[in-house]
């Protein structure tokens, strides 16, 4: 996947809230109701990594 402009960082705003452990679709479903980009929605999509325990390994997929 190709780096985006926009950070892990950025990206957790939109995931203010998230209860952990998630899964990928609960992820994508909390960034929609928080009005999230469909730029952001697309790279949550693109994550090769289906479970999150914490929101440092939401970052960490969006980096790989």
């Amino acid at each position: 996947m190709a780096k985006n402009r926009i950070s892990p960082i950025e990206i957790q705003q939109f995931l203010k809230g998230m209860d952990y452990p998630a899964s990928k679709e609960e992820l994508i479903n909390h960034a929609r109701s928080s009005r999230a980009s469909e730029e952001i929605i697309a790279m949550l999509e693109g994550m090769r990594t289906n479970r999150f325990s914490s929101p440092s390994d939401v970052s960490n997929a969006l980096n790989d």
